[in-house]
């Protein structure tokens, strides 16, 4: 049977693009792969022509060849068919790789990598944690923190390469940074055991970084923190993190905030709370107290008379300013009433003399022992 003509069974024009032929094999593939037409015979030996076809056409000096001689360029000795064997024993688990990466190459990050390899790999994400006061979080700053990391390798300027020399091609893998090993109908592609995946070797590698293109370092870098950060912010330094392999480029850093605790201020969000102690007689009768604010600054508080322990009170716009703007929250003061302690004979002489005198001053108690006066009454029935 005549074999057909490669363009006519890709269906493009003669003298067709490189992208117009792989768009054509691509379409053809889709369209013939045997898994999609179980029910055609035909189906393998179709999709094995139009394979044949794309090796041929896709390599410039075979297509130059094809379309000079045509069929006969790859027969009577006058040269090699794809992979070296003849066009027509087209090897269908090639094929079948071959579709996979085309159709599916980009999606998985590879597009662009077929023949050409990866000459450089990005550095890795580093993570630094930090802890700062609240003060400082209150103000914000600037701090200045050292990063043990890999930079670039100043004796080769990130190459990997002694004395301004080039990597070359790797051989295993012919740059394409992975090895393929046929395993019954599939071909299952690995990363390239001798180049890592890199595609190219280091021939005469350089002695400062023995070939990796960096140096581990310890960096101090200047770092803004903004004003109202918390427990968790994560502030992101591009390309601050890890040096890439071999001139690659480098990964970013993530400074993770952690605020410590106060002594005297507890943090919700953007509000502060204070508990703030008061004598017993400053409780019942009243009056004002200074607060600490966390700018460093003083409040006055006016106690109204007969406050009770847990009673709050607010000062508007003395908390913790928002991390990305629109104002600063509040300052929620909370009482607490102090009961006295180490009496005098004179002081305790006076307190029972007042709780003779207060019978009609404790309103709470008063009705809490009615209540339970009640209780016991009607357990008793």
């Amino acid at each position: 049977m005549a074999k057909r003509d490669f363009y006519e069974v890709l269906g493009v024009a003669k003298g067709a693009s490189a992208d117009e032929i792989k768009k054509g094999y691509r379409t053809k593939a889709k369209e013939l792969h045997p898994d999609r037409n179980a029910d055609n015979p035909d189906a393998e030996a179709q999709f094995k022509e139009a394979n044949e076809a794309y090796e041929v056409l896709k390599d410039a000096e075979k297509k130059a060849a094809y379309d000079r001689y045509g069929h006969a360029a790859f027969e009577g000795g006058m040269g090699g068919g794809p992979r070296g064997g003849h066009p027509g024993q087209g090897d269908f688990a090639s094929a079948f790789s071959d579709v996979f990466d085309d159709l599916f190459g980009d999606f998985m990050g590879g597009g662009g990598q077929r023949g050409g390899g990866r000459r450089a790999s990005r550095g890795a994400d580093l993570r630094y944690n930090l802890r700062v006061t609240l003060e400082d979080a209150f103000s914000g700053m600037q701090k200045t923190i050292n990063v043990p990391t890999s930079v670039s390798c100043e004796g080769c300027n990130g190459s990997g390469a002694e004395g301004g020399s080039e990597p070359t091609t790797c051989p295993t893998c012919s740059g394409m940074g992975k090895v393929r090993a046929q395993q019954g109908f599939f071909t299952v592609e690995r990363t390239c055991p001798t180049c890592s995946g890199l595609g190219q070797i280091i021939q005469n590698p350089c002695k400062s970084c023995g070939g990796q293109g960096r140096v581990e370092k310890d960096r101090a870098l200047s770092v803004n923190i903004p004003a109202g950060v918390e427990t968790g912010t994560r502030i992101r330094l591009a390309g601050e993190g890890e040096a890439g392999m071999r001139g690659g480029p480098s990964g970013d850093l993530y400074i993770f905030i952690e605020v410590a605790p106060h002594k005297i201020f507890e943090r919700d969000g953007v509000n502060l709370y204070c508990r703030v102690p008061v004598s017993m007689t400053n409780a019942a009768l009243g009056g004002d107290i200074e607060v600490p604010t966390i700018d460093g600054g003083r409040s006055r508080v006016k106690i109204p008379s007969g406050s009770q322990s847990g009673r709050q009170m607010r000062l508007r716009g003395k908390g913790m300013p928002a991390l990305r703007g629109g104002g600063s929250g509040d300052m929620v003061i909370e009482l607490a009433v102090e009961t006295p302690v180490k009496l005098t004979s004179r002081q305790k002489e006076l307190l029972r003399e007042f709780e003779e005198l207060s019978e009609e001053n404790n309103p709470e108690s008063s009705s809490f022992f009615s209540s339970v006066k009640s209780f016991w009454d009607s357990m008793k029935g």
